[in-house]
């Protein structure tokens, strides 16, 4: 997958979805957020990204601090804002190098980390800003099944806890069910010693749940109930309950 390319096409979704809907509109996925607030967020994310890469940081940036980081008050203009902010976060990590090490939540990795971490960011903000506007959310299979993927990554990366999502001796198998995917499209959720491992592969686990990748992602990040009709449960699915319980950041 085109990272880059993705990136900026899901940015101008995002765009043209958010400038045609009410700013103050709340955020039902995103509790206490209007579309404005949604829109500032992915806008200053963007150049939190940019800076980190740009900077070639090796520490965390309050994003705060950054550059134009507070989007115009009219609204268009504000929307125009955050649409601007895909590409500089493309120009950062090609004037840093796409190798060059750098600050991430998962620690040192590479500037072209932040590409893929920021297109998944917006496609699941502009999943927020539809169902914020009452409209209809698509996405691409293979988008859908990487954003859940890289999603996962994020929670196999949290430090060792003794409130894992998933207890010891438990697994939570995804399984998207979509035809002619070119990316993984399963996955097996164990714990080890108190951290998520996360393999992709066909296996039995003590629940799981099936789907297309993209109700498969919106549920897994709870943007839609495990019991939509769309998915189904197979197993013990308080496990999957607990799972959504207890990956709620």
């Amino acid at each position: 997958m085109d990272f880059a390319a993705e990136l900026v096409d899901q940015n101008r979704l995002f765009a043209d979805l958010t400038r045609t809907a009410d700013p103050d509109a709340d955020v039902p996925t995103c509790p206490g957020w209007t579309l404005r607030q949604l829109v500032t967020h992915v806008g200053r994310g963007h150049r939190w990204a940019a800076t980190i890469s740009g900077e070639r940081s090796q520490v965390v940036i309050d994003p705060k601090t950054v550059a134009d980081g507070k989007p115009p008050a009219d609204w268009a203009a504000a929307v125009d804002w955050m649409a601007t902010g895909a590409q500089l976060v493309l120009d950062s990590v090609e004037k840093a190098g796409p190798e060059t090490p750098v600050w991430t939540f998962t620690g040192p990795k590479p500037t072209a980390w932040w590409i893929r971490r920021r297109l998944h960011e917006t496609v699941i903000h502009r999943a927020d800003a539809a169902i914020a506007a009452g409209v209809p959310f698509e996405v691409e299979p293979d988008v859908a099944a990487d954003n859940l993927s890289e999603w996962l990554g994020l929670v196999a990366a949290r430090p060792a806890t003794d409130d894992a999502p998933l207890a010891e001796g438990t697994s939570l198998h995804l399984h998207a069910t979509d035809h002619n995917l070119t990316v993984p499209g399963e996955w097996i959720l164990r714990t080890a010693d108190g951290r998520i491992t996360v393999e992709h592969e066909h296996a039995k686990g003590t629940a799981a749940v099936r789907g297309k990748a993209a109700d498969l992602a919106l549920a897994m990040l709870r943007r839609l109930p495990a019991d939509h009709p769309g998915l189904s449960i197979v197993g013990d699915a308080a496990v999957v309950a607990t799972w959504l319980d207890r990956t709620q950041f």
